[in-house]
């Protein structure tokens, strides 16, 4: 339930950040008329964002037929998650990576790509599958999908923004509550980069989520954990040609990298995902001679991550 209201909070913020831009530029009016884009952005993204990614990686549809053993996977995994069977997908390429889309779980799909399947065991696949379908029960690819089209409508009203400073925001400093040509400018500046931190921590907190569901799912954590671990290793080697937009996505981040972009990375460190699957202990939490959990110990991590706690 925390990750959920989080997330609430989170949504609220983004909405507040379009019609602060919004009303910087032409007061209530302007206000009145980024929310209108906001929605009219959200409602395309709605119906037809998962045509859209599908096609953007060349994914192919599979039957029964052309991949007898991930869909058997799927399938399984749907019934035990009491789900529709979704739309199974396969993306041509050598890097590792799996996503979910769809806006409901009546109109899901789910993609995997050609890497991923050539690098994992059964259970490893099973848990990776067992992730995206944790999205789609958790309803997380409205909600991303969501959030990443108010921070594209946040950022197109902040470039709006600038320009309107740049060519007489002095003017209406009256309605933008005094700021001036500056304090637009300014603004323009900070609003996209909130709206960036807001969307990374909506998604890092729906990983979080999908990682212990998909586990529930799947009936053990480890095969995620283990795939988690592959896909960390294998997926700096081989690099995706992917999209900033739809990077959140993907159940670890196409364009991880180090320093600064690791910082702002829509997904939380892998160590750290894998350490709550396993339900271990962060390395500094117990000291050097402190043991390792184990046994009923870890079972009661394991389920404190089941029930999101």
């Amino acid at each position: 339930m925390g990750n959920r209201l989080k997330t609430t909070l989170l949504l609220a913020t983004m909405t507040i950040l379009v019609m602060v831009v919004g009303n910087l530029i032409g007061g209530r009016q302007g206000m009145f008329l980024a929310l209108i884009m906001a929605a009219a952005m959200n409602f395309v993204s709605y119906w037809y964002s998962d045509k859209l990614v599908l096609k953007m990686y060349n994914a192919h549809e599979v039957t029964p037929v052309q991949a007898p053993d991930l869909y058997d996977m799927v399938k399984t995994l749907t019934l035990q998650a009491n789900l529709p069977m979704p739309k199974v997908y396969v993306i041509p390429t050598d890097t590792p990576n799996a996503f979910a889309t769809g806006r409901n779980p009546k109109h899901a799909a789910v993609a995997v790509t050609q890497g991923l399947l050539n690098l994992m065991d059964r259970q490893e696949i099973m848990g990776v599958l067992a992730h995206e379908l944790a999205h789609v029960k958790n309803r997380d690819i409205l909600i991303s999908t969501l959030a990443a089209t108010m921070a594209g409508a946040i950022m197109m009203l902040a470039s709006m923004a600038r320009w309107t400073a740049f060519l007489g925001g002095s003017r209406n400093s009256n309605n933008n509550g005094g700021l001036g040509a500056v304090g637009m400018i300014l603004m323009s500046v900070l609003a996209p980069f909130a709206a960036m931190i807001v969307q990374m921590a909506v998604s890092r907190s729906r990983e979080y989520l999908a990682d212990a569901t998909g586990a529930r799912i799947a009936g053990s954590p480890e095969g995620l954990a283990q795939a988690l671990e592959k896909l960390d290793a294998y997926s700096r080697r081989i690099p995706m040609q992917a999209s900033p937009a739809t990077a959140h996505m993907f159940i670890v981040n196409p364009l991880s990298g180090g320093g600064l972009q690791n910082l702002f990375s829509t997904h939380p460190p892998m160590d750290q995902r894998i350490r709550r699957l396993r339900g271990t202990p962060a390395p500094d939490r117990s000291g050097p001679s402190g043991p390792p959990s184990s046994g009923s110990e870890k079972d009661s991590a394991f389920w404190d991550l089941m029930q999101g706690r």
